[in-house]
């Protein structure tokens, strides 16, 4: 929470909000009277990005940063600068305050300058096919942006982002890109089966996702089976659904083998959860192989799901591991990805597949979209208009997950923002309505689990046309549009429609086992399977003493 808030706040600008304190007085002056700065500013600002934080001095208590504001008197520049509250440093590699104990590169002025590849050039100076390193050296233009550097200078892999890439995805074209295998729009915003006149937009089913990440054991398996009551169903009389994406420890795997039985979905969001967004950022291809597809097997094994339906991410953190994460995904067939964020707009965006170019901003401190065409559905977070008087413009950035919403704290707020984000979907374009919760957020926030058991009661009472949906069920609408008076007859959604029998095991296995991977550890893993001789990691995914 403090992480978001905080980078909420910093994404602001600086406004006086989210802790960080304003300086009225040139940033430049303050220091030049302390003799902090040597050079000028037009030197430090020289092929700096606006939005790039950097120290005018390692001395002092790591809190103090400037940026590069162009919008001075008569268009000068001037260094606008802000301070992270107390008992909290400014991390260069982040561009964002932390605990200063997990601050270390308090020693630097700035993040390290990457040598940037020669894209652009007055006369070819390449033969065909070739582009220029930044030290001069032509290669061909596959090189670029590959993951493995080339170049001698490494610059052929530091202008990789979704604009600068060279081999970087198409803009969508409708006239190859179609459904059921790819659907794309220039803005994201188009109705699937509209456009081609398939449907009416009052015929469009209003879809809901409920998304939960992290372990699933008795601290919340209650609320999911109040919120997720069998007297509660849609529209086309099947139980209303949600999704789970697992982290691997603490996890109770007779739980998520129940939560399956009765119809939800389960995703995979990582072994080790790691709190290192660099590590999530910056992750190898070994190392997003090892968490993700190694955490479909602990889950599959453990939680005895044999028909093939785990087959979403979401990254811890929401922290994309670029074409790295998205090469591995479609190398080890998962459909769909969950950890982009589109930013707040007045018409949400509608899931896209990645074959051609996000149709949004790579939205966040220092994320790593996905440049290149892959042959996976992503699933976008729509930001949460969160103002508690929607009908007064004030200047609040949305939030990602409805946990990480800073500013609701009363059980009114928290069904205001639920509706008024409903009503916005519901009366644009009826993108589907993705409402993602780190469990303890529920639990800790006394009561607000049932105002969202009441809500979803209120919603589907109201509404003939709303649906409790898992991610897969929407993939599966959107290749096949089918309107509201068809639904009851989808057979797509009516796999578990209403679900009975008692779960697999009464009194599952606790385990106790250990992993050489974590020297002087002992876990207690609950299954309905048979115990492993050892704690399922990384390096032993299966629990039986080998690599994956």
């Amino acid at each position: 929470m403090l992480l978001c808030c905080i980078g909420g706040a910093l994404s602001q600008g600086f406004r006086g909000g989210g802790g960080f304190r304003n300086r009225n007085r040139d940033a430049a002056a303050e220091n030049k009277e302390e003799g902090l700065i040597k050079d000028s500013v037009e030197d430090l600002c020289e092929g700096r990005a606006p939005n790039e934080y950097f120290r005018l001095s390692t001395t002092g208590d790591c809190r103090d940063v400037v940026r590069c504001d162009r919008a001075g008197i008569a268009g000068t520049i001037r260094l606008a600068s802000v301070k992270c509250p107390n008992g909290l440093a400014f991390d260069l590699e982040r561009q964002t305050c932390d605990w200063k104990a997990q601050v270390n590169n308090c020693d630097r002025l700035s993040k390290p300058r990457k040598i940037k590849p020669n894209f652009n050039t007055q006369e070819p100076v390449c033969p065909d096919g070739q582009l220029q390193c930044g030290n001069g050296e032509c290669l061909r233009r596959e090189s670029f942006c590959d993951g493995a550097i080339d170049c001698a200078d490494g610059s052929d892999e530091t202008a990789c982002s979704i604009n600068e890439d060279p081999n970087k995805a198409l803009n969508c074209d409708t006239s190859v890109c179609i459904l059921p295998d790819c659907f794309c729009s220039p803005d994201g915003t188009v109705i699937p089966g509209v456009t081609d006149g398939k449907l009416e937009k009052s015929n469009v089913p209003m879809m809901i996702t409920l998304t939960f990440s992290g372990a699933v054991n008795g601290q919340n398996i209650n609320v999911y089976n109040k919120i997720f009551k069998p007297e509660r169903v849609n529209p086309n009389g099947c139980t209303a659904r949600g999704t789970f994406f697992v982290s691997h420890q603490y996890t109770n795997y007779s739980a998520v083998q129940d939560l399956h039985r009765v119809g939800h979905e389960i995703g995979v969001f990582s072994i080790t959860n790691k709190n290192d967004p660099n590590y999530w950022t910056d992750g190898t291809y070994d190392n997003w192989l090892g968490e993700m597809a190694g955490a479909r097997l602990i889950v599959e094994k453990f939680s005895n799901i044999t028909d093939g339906t785990v087959v979403g991410v979401r990254a811890p953190y929401l922290r994309i591991g670029g074409n790295t994460q998205f090469t591995m995904m479609e190398d080890q067939f998962f459909l769909y990805d969950s950890s982009i964020t589109a930013p707040l707009s007045s018409t949400p965006l509608w899931p896209y597949t990645l074959q051609y170019r996000m149709p949004h901003k790579c939205h966040g401190n220092a994320q790593n979209c996905p440049s290149r065409a892959h042959k996976i559905w992503e699933m976008p977070i729509n930001e949460l208009d969160r103002r508690d008087d929607p009908d007064f413009d004030e200047n609040l950035t949305g939030c990602h997950l409805v946990s990480s919403c800073s500013n609701i704290y009363f059980k009114d707020q928290f069904k205001s923002l639920l509706q008024h984000n409903f009503n916005r979907h519901y009366s644009t374009n009826r993108a589907p309505l993705s409402l993602s919760f780190d469990p303890a957020w529920l639990i800790s926030n006394k009561g607000f689990d049932s105002v969202l058991d009441e809500w979803m009661g209120d919603v589907l009472a109201t509404y003939p046309d709303v649906y409790f949906v898992t991610e897969l069920m929407v993939i599966q609408w959107m290749q096949k549009p089918t309107g509201t008076s068809a639904l009851r007859d989808f057979s797509d959604w009516k796999g578990k429609c209403l679900p009975s029998g008692q779960p697999a095991c009464s009194l599952p296995n606790p385990c106790p086992v250990t992993t050489r991977e974590i020297p002087g550890a002992e876990f207690r893993l609950h299954t309905c399977m048979p115990c492993p001789k050892n704690y399922p990691w990384i390096d032993d995914p299966t629990g039986e003493g080998f690599d994956f």
